[in-house]
């Protein structure tokens, strides 16, 4: 497990951020080829981009390129896959359908086996075939929740309640693929209070993350992801009862321990393991 409670966007054609984002904290560091880089300079973004993936060690890397149904798009992963990477996140926008998916997987298996994927599951269509899609490829290493575009594809406002359904959705296709699942950004992304209300909410609705487009909104984003020292000293003694158990069943304060609660607090403690581990490599 490596913790995926953020995720920070940084435009791909402003290669003076790049350090700046690296070192903001965030647990995965997205370089955006897509909507923050207008068409004149996507050739410049491109050639930035594509080294960022192979850099020093640090936080999980991220390139979002732009869709494969289109030219630019194409462009992008024939470049990212023909450098080779080493490591990192291709990250798909716009996805529809399972296909998608798997024509990356197969480009990725072929040219850059070290490359693992990420979906943007942003339209209608996506969402309809969302269970699908997260199972499409073992390569998967998150998704993320483009509410803004889907919220304009069904017509609806960018609001909790219009949006909860999709929410939910995604929750249970993540869930059953084993996928991490961010939330989209807070469009009031410098006012704290608001992100700490909307990373709390998603992450009680079953989201693993939330992504953030400055990093101002790192601090109320990874506060609510982290498990808490309550719920770290719940799920050691929950753990320890367990196995301590000769029959497998265990009772811990009056309450049947059972195992899906027990993968559920083992859970919370490799989460607290991961988040401890990745410190060092951003403090350095």
């Amino acid at each position: 497990m490596r913790p995926r409670r953020s995720l920070l966007f940084a435009p791909a054609n402003r290669p003076e951020l790049f350090a700046k984002v690296l070192a903001s904290g965030a647990d995965i560091v997205c370089l955006d080829l897509e909507d923050a880089v207008p068409p004149a300079a996507k050739a410049a973004a491109r050639a930035a981009a594509v080294p960022f993936l192979t850099a020093d060690p640090g936080p999980e890397r991220a390139v979002r390129i732009n869709a494969l149904r289109g030219l630019e798009g194409l462009r992008d992963i024939e470049a990212i896959l023909s450098a080779r990477p080493s490591g990192g996140v291709l990250f798909l926008p716009k996805v529809r359908d399972a296909g998608e998916v798997r024509l990356a997987h197969d480009l990725v298996e072929e040219a850059a086996p070290a490359l693992a994927l990420a979906v943007l599951i942003e339209t209608a269509e996506g969402l309809a075939n969302a269970h699908d899609i997260l199972a499409a490829s073992p390569r998967i290493a998150f998704a993320l929740f483009g509410g803004v575009d889907l919220a304009a594809d069904l017509g609806v406002q960018v609001a909790p309640e219009p949006l909860l359904y999709a929410r939910s959705a995604l929750v249970h296709a993540a869930a059953r693929a084993g996928v991490d699942l961010l939330d989209v950004p807070a469009l009031a992304f410098r006012d704290g209070e608001t992100i700490a209300r909307e990373a709390r909410a998603a992450r009680a609705l079953g989201f693993t993350g939330k992504a953030a487009i400055h990093p101002a909104g790192l601090p109320a984003i990874h506060e609510a992801f982290a498990p808490s020292a309550e719920e770290i000293a719940r799920a050691e003694a929950v753990v320890a009862a367990y196995r301590a158990s000769p029959n497998g069943l265990a009772v811990l304060d009056g309450r049947l321990v059972e195992k899906p609660v027990v993968r559920a607090m083992e859970r919370i403690l490799a989460l607290r393991d991961a988040i401890a581990a990745a410190q060092p490599a951003r403090t350095e």
